[in-house]
This record gives structure tokens, sequence and C-alpha cells, in this order.
């Protein structure tokens, strides 16, 4: 276990759950579940049982240090890595793996968002320690696929190729493409053949193998940050970075790597995931009235109102009457209503705001 490593990445916004979500203190940081732990801690309780503490690494914005280390107090100030701009995930990654080779070049990592929910979690360790075991002996760059149970649109996809023989393994498959996410017709396509999973957005690979799947598919990103080697830990590993990231084009791990590497595979398995992107994922993972309503909130009365979500602050009354597939959000003054079938509005929404009336809203 001592060279099992963790990288948590918690450094988006999270504009969709807005406006319970703000720039100021997004989802990751946030008890939207009503569990008494935020996203961030849920997935640091659950890593933490594959991964000593301090083999991790928590990668986010600079605005969100204190956030951190506020809520994951077993973490020291070294273990949050801080990126000065938003550049996506492969140089977050990139940025981690090498801040973690200077210190075991054997290690084995496990790369995961902050803000995911997942239900079975024992199947879900269970899947990671055989994923671990796989990269540990193979040169391999592993994801985690969901087995669908719906036409998902809001989802990336990864279809399988041939079933990969490792020891006892089942459900251990290489990649044959990864797919952004598609329309509804497209989605009902890709379940019914069987051959698309989910795309977790969940990776484990060896030190060695993410090292040279870089070089040889990201070589830009991976002469920037190896510049660095001598200084991770350092005093000037700040201003190295922020140099850096000032340099780094913004690309995503899945496209600069997991698309063009030829020795990608795919663990499928159903632990009870979701990315809770969204008010309608949430919606569909929250306990429900018998007019099918999720509600938070103490005051909230509804009347004639079916198939909607409802989060409204204790101290503040809310009545609701006649409504049908809303979302209806209150959060220090800022009001959402919006179909649940229009959701990927709220975005622009968003944009709007912001443009229109500043930042204080968003």
């Amino acid at each position: 276990m001592q060279n099992n490593y963790c990288v948590i990445m918690a450094g988006g916004i999270g504009s969709r759950f807005w406006p319970l979500s703000k720039t100021s203190m997004p989802k990751q940081f946030l008890d939207i579940l009503g569990t008494g732990r935020t996203f961030i801690q849920m997935t640091f309780d659950r890593l933490k049982k594959l991964c000593p503490a301090e083999n991790f690494l928590v990668v986010t914005s600079v605005d969100y240090k204190d956030l951190v280390l506020a809520q994951l107090p077993e973490l020291a100030e070294s273990q949050v890595l801080l990126e000065p701009l938003r550049r996506n995930t492969a140089p977050c990654i990139a940025y981690a793996c090498n801040k973690i080779k200077a210190e075991n070049p054997d290690a084995n990592v496990i790369v995961a968002p902050s803000d995911h929910l997942i239900l079975k979690e024992e199947e879900f360790l269970s899947q990671v320690r055989m994923g671990l075991e796989f990269v540990t002996e193979k040169d391999a760059l592993l994801t985690l696929g969901i087995t669908p149970n719906r036409p998902e649109t809001g989802y990336g996809y990864i279809q399988i190729d041939n079933k990969f023989d490792f020891k006892s393994l089942d459900n251990l498959y290489k990649v044959k493409t990864f797919t952004e996410k598609p329309n509804l017709e497209m989605a009902q396509i890709f379940l019914e053949s069987g051959e698309f999973f989910w795309n977790s957005g969940i990776f484990i690979w060896s030190m060695k193998s993410i090292m040279s799947a870089f070089d040889l598919h990201l070589p830009d990103v991976a002469e920037l940050f190896k510049k660095g080697e001598k200084l991770y830990g350092t005093a000037d590993e700040v201003h190295f970075i922020n140099k850096t990231y000032s340099e780094c084009q913004n690309i995503s791990i899945d496209y600069g790597v997991m698309e063009k590497a030829d020795n990608v595979y795919v663990l499928c398995a159903d632990f009870g995931w979701s990315d809770l992107g969204t008010w309608g994922s949430l919606y569909e993972n929250k306990e429900k009235d018998s007019d099918a309503n999720s509600v938070s909130g103490e005051n909230v009365l509804l009347y004639n109102s079916k198939n909607c979500i409802v989060n409204m602050p204790n101290e503040k009354i809310a009545v609701l009457q006649g409504l049908d597939g809303y979302i209806v959000v209150e959060s220090d003054g800022t009001l959402l209503v919006c179909r649940k079938e229009d959701e990927q509005q709220i975005r622009q929404f968003v944009n709007d705001v912001k443009l229109l009336k500043g930042n204080r809203f968003v």
C-alpha cells in the first residue's frame, strides 16, 4: 500500500449546480446530499482505504487552498497542489504525477474527481484493488467503465474491444474508442449494443506507464513539467508551476492521452456511480415523496406539484403550486426556477448573470 498514491482533482467550479455552487464555494466543498460530509470528504474517506493519507495529493485552484485544508485536516499543506490557471485535466495530472515521481518513481496512482457519488463502496474498492494489481504487472493505462442502465446523454462513453485475459478478471477489456456525450438516439444505440460503458473519469496507472504516455502523446506538456524535477517539494515549486501553467496548453487527459494510446484498458463494473454533475442527476439519486418531488428545506409547501427538485435554506419558506418537472433552488439571495429538461441552459444563465450583474451572484 505504500506505493499507492491518490490524486484528487478538485479544481472545478460546478457551474451546473448554480446557484448552490458558486465560484467561492463550488460543489465539491458542499454537503449537497445531506450526509454530513462534503463531496471531497467522501472521496477522501473512500480512497484512504486504498492509500495512506500521506500519499494523497489534491490538485485544486489557488483560490480553494484554505477550503481543502479545512475540510481535509489530515493533509499537509504540501499535499495541496495549487493551479494558478484552469488548464483542464492533462496538466493537472502531469503536475501531480511529476511531483509523485520525484518522491517515489515506483508509485501506482489512482486519479479521481472530487465530486462523484459511489453508492456501492465495497464493490468500488474491490475493482480498484484489482486494477492496481493489473497496472503493477502490465504496461497499461486503466480506466473504470460503468455499466449503463439508461440512454444517458450527459456522460462520455467507452467502447470495449476484446476481453483481456488477466488472472481471474472477467470484466477487463481493451478499449476500442472513447466517445463524447451523444445525443439521445445515439445513446439508445450505445445502450442496446452492449459494447459501450459510461466513462467514469477514474484512472489507474503505474508511474512508468503514465510518464511514457505523456512523452509519446503530449510531449510538450511532458517536457514542461519535467523541467521542475529538482524543484518539486522545494520553495521554488510555486514559482515554477505558475510559469509552467502560463505556457501550458488547455487539454483533457482523455483527448490528449487516452484516446491516442494503444495500451488503454477498461474495468467494467457497476458500483452505484454517478458524476452528480447536474440537478437532474442529483434528483435521480435523492429520495422522493409520493408525487416524485425531492425536497431539501424545512419550510417548503407544495401544492399540485410533481417531479420537482427543490432546494431551499431552512430559514426560508417557499410555497410552490402547479409545477411539474422543475428545479427550484435558492441560495444567498439568488433564486433559480428552471425546467429539469432545460437544465443544460444553466451554464448559459450563469454566464449571462456574470455579464449583466457582475461576479457577486456567481
